[in-house]
């Protein structure tokens, strides 16, 4: 599977009696039904370790265009052919020493922690469950068991979870009421764990600062969005994972699994 298709329902998997596994690419299972493929005797793979380094970069990417505001400039001032001067007051916010709140502490979250300690931030991170203190340690992270008081101090939050129950639209009016003013989001995890009405309503009238967004919902989105008419945003079109590097690496690992599934033995990144 390369950008959830073809479509895995029960009419595809009554037309295939012989499928042995599924091998799906990328971290994200959302889009499949573990359920029903288990009761076809259907195997699952994904490839979740190779794409955590891009993930991670595209993440403190979205943080350092967004807070300088790089987008905006190049197109409004830079590119644009009614520009006659660059004004001095173009300012944007700074990241080193800021305060970056992580929600969702796995792979790609303690990547995006490892350079933030770069840049000197202070980094709170909310998971279910608390990393251990050697790994809290080696980049200065404090554990957030409330996501609200990570919301709160943060003067950037970047969401990188799994999409499931409990993480749809776990971010929504509320919890963008509890974020600073001058705070961003940033979503490099999934667009449903946003309520997206609810970004619009906050970006519009300043209730936060600004986001950044690699991924919506639906993607790509209508092209009269209203996300894609406001100037405090940046949205790219879901490419975490997108060097040529990592997709090489996501169709051998896919590759890898299908041929374990295929001969029975033990299927490296098994899902299910």
């Amino acid at each position: 599977m390369w950008y959830h298709k073809p479509v895995i329902n029960e009419e595809l998997l009554q037309s295939l009696p012989n499928l042995k596994i599924v091998a799906s690419s990328g971290v994200g299972i959302d889009h499949l039904d573990l359920n029903l493929l288990s009761s076809y005797g259907v195997k699952v793979s994904n490839t979740p370790f190779v794409v955590s380094t891009d993930t991670a970069d595209l993440g403190m990417a979205l943080m350092l265009a967004s807070s300088r505001r790089l987008v905006e400039g190049s197109y409004q001032m830079a590119v644009s052919p009614d520009t006659e001067y660059f004004p001095a007051d173009w300012l944007g916010a700074e990241v080193s020493g800021a305060t970056l709140g992580i929600v969702g502490m796995g792979t790609i979250g303690y990547k995006v922690a490892e350079r933030a300690k770069a840049f000197e931030m202070k980094i709170l991170y909310h998971n279910r469950n608390q990393r251990n203190k050697e790994e809290e340690s080696a980049v200065g992270a404090i554990y957030c068991k409330k996501i609200d008081d990570l919301l709160q101090q943060s003067d950037f939050v970047l969401l990188s979870v799994n999409l499931t129950p409990q993480t749809h639209k776990l971010i929504g009016k509320r919890e963008l009421e509890l974020m600073k003013p001058t705070a961003t989001l940033i979503n490099i995890s999934r667009g449903l764990v946003v309520d997206q009405d609810a970004l619009v309503e906050a970006l519009q009238n300043k209730v936060i600062k600004a986001a950044a967004l690699d991924v919506t919902y639906p993607e790509p989105l209508p092209r009269d969005h209203p996300l894609l008419k406001l100037k405090n945003i940046i949205v790219t079109p879901h490419i975490g994972s997108a060097t040529k590097k990592t997709r090489r690496l996501m169709m051998e690992n896919m590759t890898e699994s299908i041929q374990a599934g295929l001969t029975g033995l033990p299927i490296p990144n098994e899902v299910l």
